[in-house]
């Protein structure tokens, strides 16, 4: 199984054809193996934006990112029709069984089950990250519209701000194989489903 995280970026990036190209490979070669995680993109940016203005507390925020992660995810079926919503963590392995390619809409009250950090260095990154060791997933590939280079570690990426501050914690001691790809690599991320 693989967890495709696809950045919220995608979503204002100059190339939008970018976007529909990775959602067509994913349903198309993704079925019963592929969970794509949404980003936040715009909607989480404006979660942002009205923190600094109004001054809510991070777990209000959280929630909030939360929800922008739940508007992504009906945004890329509205674009994918053939993804389905699954919210529930437990609900993904049988969607999967059934040859479905799994869209996730997080839930909050799994998250804080889980004790799951309501804080600004834990974003869809992070949560990808954790829904990957929930699934006992083989690869988490996080797909970003940003240069990287192949010899990037992940606390390089950290450091960059290319990934969330929490990510390198969730990973760490897990046998997973984590990528971090640029939106025009499809081909690498089309051999990784073959």
């Amino acid at each position: 199984m693989i967890v495709l995280k696809l950045g919220g970026s995608l979503l204002s990036s100059a190339e939008p054809s970018y976007l529909r190209q990775w959602l067509s490979l994913a349903s198309e070669q993704g079925k019963g193996k592929l969970v794509i995680v949404p980003g936040g993109g715009v909607f989480a940016d404006q979660v942002r934006l009205m923190q600094k203005q109004w001054h809510y507390n991070d777990q209000k925020a959280h929630y909030m990112a939360l929800l922008a992660m739940q508007q992504m995810a009906l945004l890329l079926q509205g674009l994918c029709s053939n993804l389905v919503i699954i919210d529930r963590v437990t609900a993904i392995a049988p969607a999967l069984a059934q040859q479905q390619v799994v869209l996730w809409s997080p839930l909050a009250e799994e998250l804080d089950a889980d004790d799951v950090p309501a804080s600004w260095d834990v974003t869809s990154d992070s949560l990808a990250a954790w829904l990957a060791v929930q699934l006992a997933a083989a690869q988490l590939v996080l797909v970003k519209s940003v240069e990287i280079s192949v010899d990037q570690s992940v606390e390089q990426l950290v450091a960059l701000g290319v990934i969330d501050k929490a990510f390198a914690q969730f990973v760490q001691g897990q046998d997973l194989a984590i990528r971090c790809l640029e939106r025009q690599q499809l081909a690498i991320f089309a051999a990784c489903l073959t």
